[in-house]
């Protein structure tokens, strides 16, 4: 199973991109992970945020394959513990599609993004700023793995 992180916003601060590469090359070898970042819709005075978040959830749906198995994080959605992430990993792997994380923009996802998504991750009731939660993601399925092979990395 490959994994792909579909996140609206471009360029990464660098804190959260050494971040990111390092979790990315932990999870090399036991669930590849790839970036796809997705131009944020034009925001600002006279502009309207909701014609940016349609334009958001096209791009969005048009990069995830047909096939793949959609999570969005999404505040509505189920927020799940370290090991209930790793169960969530055991059925998505089980399943035997490839798996897509979404991550929105400024105003969330346009609500044909959620129809598409197959589950919603709640990361919890925090708001966090949108860079953060590609670092946070990376490094829970980072967990998640360790969890799944018994290595001491998670020790809750």
């Amino acid at each position: 199973m490959k994994a792909r992180l579909l996140a609206v916003g471009e360029r990464m601060p660098a804190w959260v991109a050494e971040g990111w590469a390092e979790y990315r090359k932990r999870l090399s070898r036991d669930l590849p992970l790839d970036l796809v970042e997705i131009a944020a819709g034009a925001r600002g005075k006279g502009r309207d945020p909701r014609r940016a978040r349609v334009e958001e959830g096209q791009a969005v749906l048009a990069a995830l394959d047909r096939d793949v198995h959609a999570v969005a994080l999404d505040g509505g959605g189920k927020a799940w513990s370290s090991t209930e992430l790793a169960a969530q990993l055991g059925q998505w792997r089980m399943a035997g599609r490839d798996l897509a994380l979404l991550i929105g923009g400024p105003d969330g996802h346009a609500p044909e993004v959620l129809e598409r998504a197959d589950q919603r991750w709640s990361l919890g009731p925090l708001t966090l700023p949108h860079m953060l939660v590609r670092l946070v993601v990376a490094e829970q399925l980072y967990r998640a793995v360790t969890i799944v092979q018994g290595h001491p990395y998670h020790r809750a």
